[in-house]
């Protein structure tokens, strides 16, 4: 299949790139690995008139630890970048998991966090795991910028509230607490190369190595028109000892708040019966990972 026409821009500065996404907002798509856009475009989804590659504006591409305990990353980081960068892998586990589960080594290669997120698409990698970590994204246009937390963002299938004349050019991270610890579980009919059936990430804080769960959070993907974080879940494991049966009944819980489809991947029961296995065994890893936390 072809491409359709377009004229391709190449802006070295972000500054640049706003004034072009300005100057032509919803006839324009931004580019940055290109996994997604130019797929949908050969199957004539899309028909911008205008690309806009962000390839080579500087700084996009760059993971940067802050000073107070968190981290930025820049919208054009490459997934692959990500499953092997050991600050995410030590402290944001499920996003360096999920990083490593996305398509084959060629597509994590070039496939960005920003551009995964922009896409909205349901069985996403990495929305759970930006969800249980808290992640704020940073959209800049040329008439300023905005921060928004990463659970108001996806609207439904491929609609986010980023405006055409948008970029998404930073995820920030804080560091999660001592004794935290996460997981993310991508379930597919085949383990590479392949898009979620269903996906949860986990991340459980405690007291103390043996203590009480003081914060838990879980997300879950290609279960409902958008990614769900599963509040309800979390408030049952708030405060109590962490066992397989509460991580059971959370996962029970979860399956209560989403609504996934039957379609050629599965059917709605078994992504059912699959949001309670996975909830559970998620939670049991990130009680694994905080129980053994290291300075």
């Amino acid at each position: 299949m072809l491409l359709p026409k377009f004229d391709y821009h190449e802006p070295q500065t972000l500054e640049e790139a706003l004034h072009l996404l300005s100057e032509y907002g919803g006839n324009a798509k931004l580019v940055a690995g290109g996994t997604d856009v130019l797929v949908r475009m050969k199957l004539k989804v899309d028909k911008p008139s205008h690309l806009i590659s962000i390839d080579r504006i500087p700084g996009l591409d760059q993971v940067i630890p802050r000073e107070r305990h968190g981290v930025t990353i820049g919208g054009g980081v490459t997934a692959a970048a990500l499953s092997r960068h050991e600050l995410i892998m030590d402290r944001f586990t499920p996003l360096a998991v999920a990083a490593g589960r996305l398509g084959a080594p060629m597509i994590r290669n070039r496939a960005t966090i920003g551009g995964n997120l922009v896409n909205a698409r349901p069985a996403a990698d990495f929305p759970p795991p930006c969800m249980v970590l808290n992640a704020t994204l940073r959209l800049k246009s040329n008439a300023g910028e905005r921060d928004i937390p990463v659970c108001d963002f996806f609207r439904g299938p491929g609609e986010t509230v980023i405006e055409p004349n948008e970029l998404l050019v930073a995820i920030d991270l804080d560091t999660p607490p001592p004794w935290t610890g996460g997981a993310y579980i991508k379930l597919g009919e085949r383990k590479a190369l392949e898009i979620s059936m269903v996906n949860v990430a986990t991340l459980i804080t405690l007291e103390s190595p043996q203590g009480p769960i003081t914060n838990a959070r879980i997300a879950l993907g290609a279960v409902a028109p958008t990614p769900v974080r599963a509040f309800a879940a979390e408030q049952l494991l708030i405060g109590e000892t962490p066992s397989e049966e509460l991580f059971r009944k959370a996962g029970e819980v979860g399956v209560g708040m989403c609504s996934p489809i039957t379609d050629h991947r599965g059917t709605m029961e078994y992504r059912c019966m699959m949001i309670e296995v996975l909830t559970k065994r998620a939670l049991g890893m990130a009680l694994e990972q905080a129980r053994s936390w290291k300075p």
